[in-house]
């Protein structure tokens, strides 16, 4: 097999593709906070964006390009959870379950779900895809509001649409919902990706789009510590148009709430 290697006009493109699609994310006003923000951007216009990226129709080659990473991030979650034991004898709670990408195969391996999202679009498109009614259990639940305790807790690609210190904020929540493991994922805040996010917001961004924030791994994780957590495994998932920090952490002090 040939490898393939990128031209600095490849590079230049990318770099563009990237940012814009960033860009995308970055300019909406700041004209409501940003729950409400996502909560009605994933209601509508973004409800029919993400269920294409996240299904199985036709879309477009930066759409396609999403979809692999997006996916790359839920065999990896997949794959650390099925290394960890018996999903049928382990609950977990998928907060920010979207399409129900990751909730559904946990389901179909025997694992008790509870899985929530902001969007009632996007819960009603889970549950649609579901064969059996009581597993996944679904509600329509904003992250702060979920309760309950959990085996396991994951957040996949839900802090980008938050600033930091509301990120630190969701985090001690989610973790207080943990008994033993944490898996989180974000956009990490490094100079390159501050770059793209440059770029990007020199375009015009889509009215009713979220905006992005990337995150220093480095507050992330002192967030984790703090809880009671340990950092055991790591990952990043990108392809040209998407970029994922992915950690999982195991707890530390029992019993705490």
């Amino acid at each position: 097999m040939m490898e393939t290697f990128w031209s600095p006009r490849d590079v230049f493109l990318a770099l563009v593709f990237i940012g814009i699609t960033i860009g995308l994310l970055v300019k909406k006003p700041q004209s409501a906070n940003d729950k409400e923000v996502v909560k009605t951007y994933f209601n509508t216009v973004g409800f029919d964006r993400w269920k294409r990226i996240y299904g199985n129709d036709t879309v477009n080659s930066v759409q396609a390009d999403i979809r692999q990473g997006h996916q790359q991030t839920i065999d990896q979650v997949l794959n650390w959870l099925h290394q960890d034991g018996n999903l049928a004898q382990t609950t977990v709670c998928d907060v920010g379950c979207g399409v129900g990408s990751l909730s559904l195969p946990l389901a179909q391996a025997g694992a008790k779900v509870s899985a929530s999202d902001i969007s009632s679009k996007m819960v009603e498109q889970a549950q649609s895809q579901a064969p059996d009614a009581n597993n996944p259990q679904f509600q329509v639940a904003d992250l702060e509001s979920v309760t309950g305790k959990y085996d396991v807790v994951v957040c996949l690609d839900v802090l980008i649409h938050y600033p930091l210190e509301d990120a630190q904020r969701m985090i001690r929540h989610l973790a207080s919902l943990s008994t033993d493991r944490l898996i989180l994922s974000f956009a990490p805040k490094t100079l390159f990706y501050d770059l793209l996010k440059k770029i990007g917001s020199l375009f015009p961004g889509a009215s009713k789009a979220t905006r992005a924030y990337l995150h220093p791994e480095k507050e992330i994780r002192q967030i984790l510590q703090a809880e009671g957590f340990q950092i055991d495994r790591e990952g990043m998932n990108k392809t040209r148009f998407y970029f994922s920090r992915l950690l999982g952490a195991s707890r530390q002090s029992a019993g705490k709430d």
